[in-house]
């Protein structure tokens, strides 16, 4: 059935081109109220208020049951409404919902790759049928009508730009005067009109406008047009060629010169907070911004983060090149501030950039950040700045970009030096305190005891965390009366009039720990010592030493109480503050020993996950977990590397933390345990960093054994890298130590790395050598696994040192073993070396039949570096087969491949696919 879900205009819901029957007001109240936030689950105190607001009835509730029966018959078939613990979810195809397809349209016209910006833009506009939502009125629906009026303004103003870029001026002229006249201080509409008059031969009435705008500008409200305005006067003035109207060049931002179409388009806000209250002076100076930064300031608990997050959704559509989202941990109570260089990288990997194309240096990583921010529109919110120091490498340069950054402080240097717009956040007012306390808690019993509610806002301080945790304490016990919960309060919030809101706070978390459960106050106190603010269940019950389903309960009661919030389904996050102070409270032995069991649990599921992703890597032996430690259950690869994807910050604090607590041997070991996964996701520099803590740990405990794994992954890290000498100092040493303890596989091992460098440094006769002492080794160690890995190398050398017949030999030795025992990788890399050899033999059609093996292989176990390699060699073969067609098809994938990876091989197979020049070579022989 082609069913529509109207709310630009009047309600409504069409089935097979005919209008539905939703029923009276209310009943479309909350259609709207879970289309709005469709399929996601929406709060039923959320629900009662979108639809009766203050003046809820005593038996809200059944009604909202019964409006939702008779909406799911009317919507049988077309949509689904469950109920859920966390409310109810309206489940709908989104592309049937007009407000989100007018959303997509708009976000896809503004992609550097859209070919088809005014019929994008002309559609999403063409579904907009009167005022959003019709006649339904409801304070809450205020913010998103405006939201929308402004969303559709830009997209109106979005499709005027690509008709002035079409050479359509004459036609805009009569349009953009009306819209002008209604909206007198809009710089871009003043520049449209500029534009369409001068390229229509009135270049007088052009100038004319300008100094009309900026004359109302200066004399009501006491600024300057934007430089982007008054550079576009001065172009007009000196009859600018470019201002022509043919078509102009690709812009920087355009992808077609810079190569950043197919860019992935970054949304990594966090989701709004549920409840919202005041802060519109705020608000308003924020909506003033076009770009440049501005620095939301306050003290903790006051509310910043929840300000930033709900102004950024509420202009997302001003920035249809992304949202980027970060939380610099500028106060972490551990001190594990996010660096400017973790930042950098996370940005890049969000906005499309392999981590093997990554610099290495923080400079180079800005750099290509502002780079590729350049010509776009991308919001960036830096949340919990430490200081301007950690905040200025972060800041776009492009003009068309805004920053928001919340700290603490008030981030002088930014203001003063990179002219960012100051945006203080003071308490709560007596109004909003109330108002939000009537949010959370209902008009009802906030009008029934206004003495009582004047307490409370008086000695929480009107302080917004303050609140939100009083108010979680009195919405868990409806039965209580407002007076009781005020007087609860006791004489420790009394200093909230006046005194230092972080002791102030303080005073209010250790009411709401004193009313724990024991067990969900020994469970919060615990946590203060969890080395980061994100963990899943496991970590929690690992923390505890409890049982998960027990863990779960004190879980939630934490959760209910505001001291945790569940980011996603088993995921929690504890706010710095709350993380400091359940810290304060535990101490002695009961601090030891959560603390062995945390480090325990990262240690021995990072670990797990290690083998699950490359089972052949000889092991380290690990000491039996604590008692009470839960090691995450990964049942396959996928979910091992799902599962280091989500805790990788977590981990490499942990290795951090685990070094500043004196747990050397965790250190070093958690340490090792990353190394396959920095591997696969090319996190050199992570690799680098955990193991140079792991190498003071292991110098601190005298043990040789880690010093040698230790030296050795910072050789092979730093040989990715290209820091050969670097890489060839720590392996050397690795070599001596794994040879003083007798440990022979693992010196094989160093050796195939020592071969990598020598190879990258063009000494291919010293690399063979060292391929070959690998043999050695492994042989005599009876090592199989490594005597294949051996194998192939040396083959790999010969192939290069010309001796092919020698190679085929050997790899297909290698093969044999790697089959014998099921090594699937080593397998896959046989058959492509199988496939280069063949090629430099001249035998093609037996290069193509083991490069197709190969791939199978690697297709398996979802190596992607491995596949790329393998379809250049493929590519190259077909080639010399006499075969152009395919070879180009077979390199256009690899080129796919590693372009998505940055790969340095790219540029060499994209000139493969360059037209051949007319003398002779220029594609592989």
């Amino acid at each position: 059935m082609a069913t529509e879900f109207r709310l630009l205009g009047e309600v409504q819901v069409h089935v097979d081109g005919q209008p539905v029957d939703l029923g009276h007001a209310r009943q479309r109240f909350l259609l709207v109220a879970l289309l709005v936030d469709a399929n996601r689950p929406v709060p039923v105190d959320r629900l009662l208020d979108r639809v009766w607001g203050s003046g809820q009835p005593r038996h809200a509730r059944n009604a909202v049951s019964g409006y939702v029966s008779r909406l799911r018959r009317i919507l049988d078939g077309v949509a689904t409404i469950t109920r859920r613990p966390d409310g109810y979810l309206l489940a709908v195809d989104p592309d049937t919902v007009d407000m989100f397809v007018f959303r997509r349209l708009v976000g896809r016209s503004a992609r550097p790759e859209s070919l088809e910006r005014e019929r994008e833009l002309e559609r999403a506009l063409a579904l907009w049928r009167g005022e959003p939502f019709g006649t339904l009125d409801a304070p809450w629906l205020t913010g998103i009508r405006a939201a929308l009026a402004a969303e559709r303004l830009t997209a109106e103003l979005d499709l005027v730009d690509a008709a002035l870029a079409a050479g359509r001026h004459a036609d805009l002229l009569g349009e953009l005067a009306t819209r002008a006249a209604a909206h007198p201080f809009d710089e871009r509409i003043a520049g449209q009109l500029m534009t369409a008059l001068y390229r229509c031969g009135r270049r007088a009435d052009a100038l004319r406008h300008y100094q009309e705008v900026r004359d109302r500008l200066v004399d009501e409200l006491g600024m300057d047009p934007t430089a982007e305005l008054g550079r576009l006067h001065q172009r007009i003035l000196a009859s600018d060629p470019a201002l022509s109207p043919e078509r102009p060049a690709a812009a920087p931002g355009d992808g077609a010169a810079d190569g950043t179409a197919g860019r992935p388009v970054p949304r990594q806000l966090p989701a709004p907070p549920a409840v919202f209250t005041g802060r519109e002076a705020a608000l308003s100076r924020l909506d003033g911004l076009t770009s440049g930064a501005a620095v939301v300031s306050g003290c903790a608990g006051v509310g910043k983060s929840a300000l930033a997050v709900y102004w950024a959704h509420r202009v997302a559509a001003r920035f249809p090149d992304g949202q980027l989202y970060v939380n610099l941990r500028g106060f972490d109570p551990d001190g594990a501030v996010a660096a400017p260089a973790e930042v950098v990288r996370g940005f890049l990997d969000a906005l499309g950039v392999s981590a093997r194309r990554l610099p290495i240096d923080l400079a180079a990583q800005t750099a290509l950040f502002r780079s590729l921010l350049a010509g776009r529109r991308v919001l960036v919110v830096l949340d919990n700045a430490r200081d301007a120091a950690q905040v200025r490498p972060l800041l776009p340069g492009s003009p068309g970009c805004l920053t928001v950054v919340t700290s603490r402080n008030q981030l002088g240097g930014l203001v003063v030096v990179d002219h960012a717009e100051p945006v203080p956040l003071d308490l709560f007012t007596d109004a909003e305190a109330r108002a939000f306390l009537t949010r959370r808690l209902g008009a009802g019993r906030i009008a029934g005891e206004p003495t009582a509610v004047a307490e409370i806002v008086r000695r929480c301080g009107r302080l917004p965390l303050a609140l939100a945790v009083v108010a979680a304490r009195a919405a868990a016990h409806p039965g209580f009366r407002l007076a009781d919960v005020a007087a609860e309060l006791g004489g420790g919030l009394d200093s909230f009039d006046g005194g230092d809101p972080h002791a102030d706070v303080r005073a209010v978390f250790s009411w709401s720990y004193r009313a724990l459960s024991p067990a969900g106050a020994r469970l919060f106190r615990l946590l203060g010592l969890h080395p980061g603010p994100a963990f899943d269940t496991d970590a929690a019950a690992s923390v505890a030493g409890m049982p998960a389903p027990a863990v779960r309960r004190s879980l939630t009661e934490l959760t209910r109480a505001h001291l945790l919030t569940e980011r996603a389904s088993g995921r929690y996050v504890m706010h710095d503050l709350l993380h400091a102070y359940a810290a304060e409270q535990v101490e002695g032995a009961e601090k030891a020993a959560a603390a062995v069991r945390i480090l325990d649990h990262y240690l021995h599921t990072a670990y797990a996950a290690d083998r699950m992703l490359y089972p052949y890597r000889d092991p380290v032996v690990l000491s039996e977990p604590a008692a009470g430690v839960a090691v995450g259950a990964l049942g396959d690869r996928a979910a091992a590397m799902t599962w280091l994807r989500t805790a990788h910050g977590t981990l490499v604090g942990a290795v951090e933390w685990a070094a500043r607590t004196g747990h050397d041997r965790h250190c070093w070991e958690l340490a090792w345990s990353l190394t396959s996964y920095f591997n696969l996701s090319g996190g050199w520099t992570d690799q680098v960093a955990v193991q140079r803590t792991a190498l003071s740990a292991a110098t601190r405990l005298g043990d040789d054994t880690a010093l040698a794994h230790v030296h050795r992954n910072l050789g092979r890290a730093h040989t990715q890298l290209g820091r050969l000498d670097e890489a060839r100092t720590h392996l050397d040493q690795a070599l001596s130590l794994f040879r003083a303890v007798g440990d022979r596989a693992n010196e094989a091992q160093t050796q195939v790395n020592v071969a990598r460098v020598l190879e990258r440094q063009g000494r291919d006769v010293e690399a063979l050598h060292c391929d070959q002492r690998s043999l050695d080794l492994y042989r005599a160690a009876g090592h199989l696994t490594g005597q294949a890995r051996a194998l192939n190398n040396v083959a790999w050398m010969l192939t290069r040192l010309g001796d092919v017949d020698l190679a085929r030999t050997l790899c297909r030795e290698a093969l044999r073993i790697n089959e014998d025992i099921g090594n699937r990788h080593g397998a896959a890399t046989n058959w492509q070396s199988i496939g280069h050899l063949e090629l430099a033999a001249g035998a093609y059609r037996t290069a193509v039949d083991g490069c197709r093996r190969a791939l199978d292989l690697f297709a398996e176990i979802d190596d992607l570096a491995g596949t790329a390699d393998t379809l250049v060699c493929l590519g190259e073969a077909y080639h010399a087969d006499g075969d152009p067609a395919a070879a180009d098809d077979t390199w256009r994938r690899a080129l796919t491949l590693l372009d998505e990876m940055g790969h340095p091989e790219a540029d060499r197979v994209r000139g493969y696919l360059r037209p051949a020049p007319a003398a002779g070579a220029g594609r592989p022989a």
